[in-house]
């Protein structure tokens, strides 16, 4: 199963971001568990600089963008 963050304050991009990593992982059928988090303090702790951001199995994989559909299945397999 893979753990998948969406950081962000609640901007209209990191609601694109949560929803295209749900479309996306549902698409591939992949088993996962999103947890979206807005709190700075938390956001912090992650050492991220920009928003959104996406955390799949802890690791970072892309910070002040919505990646391309493409991009993200890369990411999530």
């Amino acid at each position: 199963m893979k753990d998948i963050k969406v950081l962000g304050p609640g901007c209209p991009k990191c609601g694109d971001l949560a929803d295209l990593v749900q479309n996306t992982a549902t698409e591939l059928g992949i088993e996962f568990k999103i947890e979206k988090i807005n709190d700075i303090n938390k956001i912090m702790e992650y050492n991220v600089m920009f928003t959104p951001a996406l955390i799949v199995n802890g690791e970072i994989k892309v910070a002040g963008k919505v990646p391309s559909v493409d991009e993200l299945k890369e990411m999530l397999q």
